[in-house]
């Protein structure tokens, strides 16, 4: 009778006392010469027999059934079947003849039904084994991620720590890691730039080569790198230390939107997509026309803005990229906050941001209790999941929901705990903003920093006659607001803003009607500030 030995050997088997197949082909070399068996060839394959699919494997079966050779030689039976198809297989070889023995140097086998029957049994605990191991090996991955560990191998600048069992940040290659973020966050250096850098510090393929793209797209997305796991389509809490900082992942995470999708445009002019059509509310774009000039024998290239007319007829006519230009400056001008203002409104804020931080340990204290309440209804999912009120992908969906909403309150809690309240420092920008207009207005600035100014103080730009109509942000109207009856004489605001007299005090309904409407402080205006000075 002529057999084929069949060695396996699964690089993800956990069981060290399984032979390497090597070792296999020894042993079964002296049992075939022990028991005066002729085998007609050796195959051998590293692969998992958990699942059906082993090509080698389905080679030998074939030749059997061809009639090649009639028996099988193997270490064990969980070296042919961890699973019931491929167990089935050699059975029902068995049962029709076209197999006629196995054997094995560490198990009894005979083709009888007693034989058929203890072969069964052996592949079932093969499976057994294979299926118990999955969910010890899922139910310690829970346990892992219930601790804050990651289950899975590091991620780079990162090592897995075997003795400890945690990750640990790996001195020398986490600096190189942190570097390439903020590189990528300057917004000077490419996907490709990244590659090569990371492969001047050893982060290369097995042939020594700089790794893919994808890869470094994959590391600079990573939430990983500020204390977020994502494991099966959830997130989780980690432990781990973090090298990255949430400003510069945040940067990088706008940097690579910027990059994946890019604005296509054949032409790049300063004002387009800042100013709609007064009459029909399409779109105002830009074209370029050039004139030739017999007296001087030149062409001269002159940029006009129109509307698109798309949405519906309209009789707007052109206006000239100087003439928009000189109404641009104007309106960043009019909401210009003269520099002997600043001064007492810097005053002010301070006075108030005193106020805030007294409060801050007050808004903690809501927050985490915010946190508590996020925890039981956490707690409440679980319940309702295990109970099998609801199914998993549903348990899934709210999980990452929830998961969210903590890490909003968390960013929450830590921007108050360092700035006293979120609204303060955009507050501050504002002012800023405001002193710096009078600046931008000047004409030694491109149309481009005056696209960007105009961005700043106004929004939904309406052109009717060749003349803009500016809505301005909330602040910045009241700002060019004019002066109320009472106040109108000498200090009214409209007049100093549109001329502005350096000398003169800054007028009292000013900072009340922008931020102090009952004479309050700061802080009681506080979210209202927020969303009118970010969101409008």
């Amino acid at each position: 009778m002529k057999y084929i030995a069949y060695c396996r050997k699964s690089t993800d088997e956990k069981d060290k006392q399984v032979l390497s197949i090597e070792a296999q082909i020894a042993e079964l070399k002296e049992f075939a010469q022990r028991e005066h068996l002729e085998v007609v060839e050796f195959v051998s394959e590293a692969k998992t027999a958990k699942v059906p699919g082993r090509q080698v494997f389905a080679q030998v079966l074939k030749k059997i059934e061809a009639g090649e050779a009639s028996g099988i030689l193997s270490w064990h039976p969980d070296r042919l079947a961890r699973n019931s198809i491929d167990g089935g297989k050699v059975i029902y070889l068995l049962d029709t003849g076209k197999l006629l023995d196995l054997k094995f140097p560490s198990f009894w086998f005979e083709s009888t039904p007693q034989g058929k029957f203890m072969l069964s049994i052996a592949f079932g605990q093969s499976k057994y084994y294979v299926d118990n191991l999955s969910e010890n090996v899922k139910r310690g991955n829970r346990q892992k991620l219930r601790n804050g560990v990651y289950p899975n191998k590091a991620p780079w600048g990162y090592f897995n720590e075997p003795k400890l069992r945690t990750i640990e940040v790996d001195p020398v290659k986490s600096k190189a890691i942190k570097k390439a973020f903020q590189l990528f966050a300057e917004g000077n250096k490419t996907f490709t730039d990244i590659c090569l850098f990371l492969h001047k510090f050893g982060f290369t393929t097995r042939k020594n080569r700089p790794v893919k793209i994808d890869y470094v797209k994959e590391m600079l997305s990573n939430r990983f790198y500020i204390g977020i796991m994502k494991y099966a389509g959830e997130y989780y809490e980690g432990k781990h230390k973090t090298f990255i900082s949430k400003e510069i992942f945040d940067a990088v995470q706008k940097r690579i939107d910027q990059i994946i999708k890019p604005r296509k445009r054949k032409h790049e002019f300063a004002f387009t997509g800042l100013i709609k059509c007064g009459e029909c509310g399409a779109s105002i774009t830009a074209e370029t026309h050039t004139k030739y000039y017999k007296g001087t024998n030149r062409n001269v290239t002159y940029n006009y803005y129109r509307c698109t007319k798309k949405l519906k007829p309209c009789s707007q006519k052109p206006i000239t990229e100087p003439e928009l230009e000189l109404q641009i400056r104007k309106v960043i001008d009019d909401v210009a906050l003269p520099q002997s203002w600043a001064k007492d409104w810097y005053k002010w804020l301070e006075a108030d941001e005193i106020l805030e931080k007294q409060s801050t340990e007050e808004n903690i204290k809501k927050l985490n209790l915010e946190l508590e309440n996020l925890d039981k209804r956490l707690n409440l999912l679980l319940d309702s999941y295990l109970d099998q009120v609801i199914d998993a992908e549903t348990y899934r969906n709210k999980k990452n929901e929830f998961f969210e909403e903590k890490l909003k309150i968390n960013e929450e809690i830590e921007k108050i705990g360092d700035n006293g309240s979120y609204w303060i420092e955009p507050f501050k920008n504002f002012i800023g903003s405001a002193l710096s207009c009078a600046k931008i207005a000047r004409a030694k600035n491109t149309c481009s920093d005056l696209a960007i100014g105009a961005k700043t103080v106004g929004s939904n730009f309406f052109l009717t006659n060749r003349r803009l109509v500016p809505t301005f942000k909330k602040g910045f109207a009241e700002l060019c607001a004019p002066t109320p009856a009472q106040s109108q004489p000498s200090g009214s605001l409209q007049n100093s803003l549109s001329v502005p007299k350096r000398g003169v005090e800054p007028p009292p309904h000013c900072w009340d009607k922008l931020l102090r409407p009952t004479r309050l402080p700061f802080r009681h205006f506080g979210i209202s500030a927020l969303h009118i000075l970010t969101n409008s």
